[in-house]
């Protein structure tokens, strides 16, 4: 079984990005609910769109921040939503 991986990602807007993975899947995840639901002193920075917009991909995974400040699980990621 091949292991799934994030191959790119694109801001749409507000919360929403656009992932595709190395199985050619494409999904478009809404972060939002995560944000409302999970207030955090850790990631609450990411709520302003203008740093939310500068995620990246290490490893295959989505990451925010030097440190991964922010990460979700793939196989979320891969069906598409976030579990608030």
């Amino acid at each position: 079984m091949k292991t799934i991986r994030i191959e790119t990602a694109r801001y749409i807007d507000g919360y929403k990005v656009e992932i595709k993975f190395n199985d050619k899947t494409v999904k478009i995840v809404d972060f939002s609910i995560f944000f409302e639901k999970h207030p955090h002193p850790q990631h609450d920075k990411y709520r302003d769109t203008h740093l939310f917009k500068q995620f990246k991909i290490e490893a295959g995974n989505l990451v925010w921040g030097e440190n991964w400040d922010l990460i979700f699980p793939i196989i979320q990621l891969y069906k598409g939503r976030i579990k608030a």
